[in-house]
């Protein structure tokens, strides 16, 4: 396994007896995941494949405390707000049971990644919770169920246990609920000669109206383009590991706007719509087609948000950022290449 697809420790080797501190870092699908079929378990509609990025780290700190009478959270800081105290305590309940310890824990979370924007802050969020809950309760858990672990915490973050490319299998359909959790993981995605680069455009680092769980159950329930996009999106997946594997980026590009363009209209004809493409979300995406216009290989994706994610090849960025920060007057814009999965900080920080 490489370095970019796992470098987790055992927890035999973590620097304190009763914490550990992991770091992570967003993904970004190329091939979406939209939609729970088990809200419970977070078990997916569809299969999903992402490219970890190497910026936006998180880094959270798990330390035990026998004598608390209940768990602390801090965000950046500040103390957590009610909604993302319970969606961690809840995680931390998860991994208590598994571990057979009822000790409460301080939680210490630094985010580098506007949250609630589109830009897949729980992704990372999640997978360094769950790297570094696991390391401090002792359990001694494979980088597969490492992966089942932080999905119940974000569905994405299943995949920022991996760095590079991943693809988190949706599991079986028609077994019961304890075999289908088992079944539904990331795994690293084999990819050929590939240098790409994402340039990020950030139009509107705010929080969404609508949170992403609100968006999905909406659309899943109610558009009547859910279910044929789920379908294509299949084919979508299988297509994208082909064009990975042969080092494509035209077709790998090709396949994810495609994709994300499915995802949204299913928003749009949800029953009320879900609208995250905003005026200047359009204009960055039509900066992207003058790009390729001009020659230049650059194919757009997005998530639930207005913030555009643009694919190229890394020696194009510079290319690439230049006309989506043109595009994006007033907003910023970032650079990412393919990142390394979720691992354990020592004390020292490395």
């Amino acid at each position: 396994m490489s370095e970019q697809q796992s470098t987790l420790l055992r927890p035999r080797e973590r620097p304190g007896a009763n914490g550990a501190t992991a770091v992570a870092q967003p993904n970004i699908a190329l091939i979406k995941y939209w939609g729970k079929r088990d809200e419970h378990l977070f078990l997916p509609w569809t299969s999903s494949l992402s490219m970890t990025l190497d910026i936006f780290p998180t880094t959270t700190r798990v330390r035990l405390d026998a004598g608390a009478a209940d768990d602390e959270v801090t965000f950046n800081g500040a103390p957590a707000g009610d909604g993302e105290r319970r969606r961690i305590t809840g995680f931390l309940d998860l991994v208590r049971h598994r571990a057979g310890l009822a000790h409460r824990a301080v939680v210490d979370t630094r985010n580098t990644v506007p949250t609630g924007a589109g830009l897949a802050s729980s992704a990372g969020g999640f997978a360094a919770l769950a790297v570094a809950a696991a390391a401090a309760y002792g359990l001694d858990l494979d980088p597969a169920s490492l992966s089942r672990l932080a999905r119940r915490g974000s569905g994405s973050a299943s995949r920022s246990v991996f760095g590079g490319f991943a693809v988190w299998n949706a599991g079986t359909w028609t077994a019961p609920p304890a075999e289908a959790d088992l079944s539904s993981y990331a795994e690293p995605v084999a990819v050929g000669d590939l240098d790409p680069a994402l340039v990020i455009a950030v139009v509107d680092a705010g929080p969404k109206e609508v949170s992403s769980r609100a968006a999905m159950r909406r659309t899943v329930e109610t558009s009547p383009l859910f279910e044929p996009w789920a379908a294509s999106s299949r084919d979508d997946l299988t297509g994208m590991r082909a064009a990975l594997l042969r080092a494509d980026l035209d077709a790998v590009g090709e396949i994810a706007e495609r994709n994300f363009l499915g995802m949204h209209a299913t928003m749009l004809s949800a029953r009320p719509a879900v609208r995250y493409l905003s005026p200047a979300s359009l204009t960055v995406l039509d900066s992207v087609l003058q790009l390729r216009r001009d020659g230049t290989s650059a194919y757009a994706t997005m998530d639930a948000g207005p913030n555009v994610k643009v694919l190229c090849h890394r020696a194009d960025a510079d290319r690439v950022a230049e006309a989506v920060r043109t595009a994006a007057a007033g907003g910023t814009v970032h650079i990412a290449g393919p990142g390394r999965g979720a691992r354990l900080l020592d004390e020292g920080g490395r």
